[in-house]
């Protein structure tokens, strides 16, 4: 993948803001309504090509497609796996948990959106089925992406999936984690093949901490992350580690968060993945003081860092000046400015219909970090 040879590339997490057509459509066949599918084709190809558009105006250097195709980040995966059925009934975070008024506020502010906490579990042996949706996806990006200098295409850890769509088939945890990262291979290969950076989106290495695995002690926490690791190594094993990046966050919503496990604790297992790059938050009000994390725990010299400098879940635009000193704050804990890629803590449309920032707020947010990113390599390169 692209480093930041001579200025500091700017890039972000995923997902982007689906128009309302295009979510309702989404949402309603996730549904097992029937939908027009010609028109959902033309919806996912109009709203491609303008994220896209909107990614190059604002000075994104590395971007995708949004996830327009998708309903969810995680979500979208009976598109291509069989296995799945019924509800899942995820347990709810400790937050939600101890501030019921907060959960009460956020379904009134998303009356109308994917399955988030009511995903399909997995019921029958889940495989992989179908590759064409991923071919597609892969085909557009690279007909419409001719604007960044280096593409990306997001697909779930194994351990996102398993701790979302929850298992109701298999004996144990592990066994179901390592079905789906056999069974998600297909899609890690898909991505590669098409000559795209693969992003693993793995929320899980932290933010189940106080979902999925609330019950444990820390130290057992530990080892699960450990074995969610070794499902990630198992499903890209034979893909270049320089090909794919890992972004791991602590849930992207406006919570609390005050259970959020440190980044310190987390970060030696987070090593443990065969990538070449490491995408986590460090913009949000709990996690940007955490840049000392890394001067304990060094980033390995074969990883990049791209550290969040917008916060995804608010409308607040970050000041191009303030992107430029988390830049520089994460360029001094790496050691090596060209190892430092401008990112968002999380996407900005992780579900259809459930999307904290104003469309339109996103590509101001976007521009001000390239924009940050000039003022920060100005400094970093000694240019006027």
């Amino acid at each position: 993948m692209l480093t930041s040879i001579d200025r500091i590339l700017v890039s972000h997490v995923g997902s982007l803001p689906r128009a309302e057509p295009l979510s309702d459509l989404l949402i309603r066949q996730e549904a097992g309504e029937v939908i027009d599918t010609a028109e959902l084709a033309r919806q996912v190809e109009a709203a491609t090509a303008h994220v896209i558009g909107k990614q190059v105006e604002a000075g994104v250097d590395v971007g995708n497609d949004g996830e327009q195709s998708r309903v969810g980040f995680q979500t979208y995966v009976p598109r291509c796996l069989c296995g799945f059925g019924g509800a899942s009934n995820r347990p709810p975070a400790r937050d939600q948990n101890e501030f019921p008024s907060y959960v009460r506020q956020s379904a009134a502010r998303f009356p109308h959106t994917a399955r988030a906490m009511n995903a399909p579990a997995a019921v029958s042996d889940v495989r992989y089925v179908n590759s064409a949706p991923i071919e597609e996806d892969a085909a557009r990006l690279k007909r419409m992406g001719g604007g960044f200098s280096e593409c990306f295409m997001t697909a779930p850890s194994p351990g996102i999936v398993a701790t979302t769509m929850l298992n109701q088939h298999y004996d144990s945890h592990e066994a179901y984690l390592m079905a789906l990262a056999q069974a998600l291979s297909h899609e890690y290969r898909a991505i590669h093949e098409a000559g795209l950076i693969l992003q693993i989106d793995s929320p899980d290495l932290a933010m189940e901490r106080h979902r999925f695995f609330d019950h444990l002690n820390e130290a057992d926490f530990l080892k699960q992350l450990e074995l969610h690791v070794a499902a990630i190594n198992l499903g890209i094993q034979g893909i270049p580690r320089d090909r794919i990046r890992l972004h791991v966050c602590w849930g992207n919503n406006d919570g609390p968060h005050i259970y959020d496990i440190p980044m310190a604790t987390i970060l030696p297992a987070l090593y443990q993945a065969n990538v070449g790059a490491l995408s986590i938050e460090f913009a949000n009000p709990r996690h940007q003081h955490e840049y000392d994390a890394f001067r304990k725990s060094p980033l390995p010299a074969h990883m990049l860092l791209m550290p969040g400098v917008l916060d995804t879940t608010t409308n607040f635009v970050e000041h191009p000046e303030l992107v430029a000193r988390r830049l520089e704050e994460a360029v001094s804990v790496v050691g090596d400015r060209e190892r430092v890629i401008a990112g968002t803590d999380c996407g900005f449309g992780t579900f259809a219909g459930r999307e904290y920032v104003a469309e339109e707020i996103v590509w101001v947010k976007l521009t001000a970090a390239a924009e940050g990113a000039r003022i920060a390599s100005r400094r970093l390169w000694g240019r006027p």
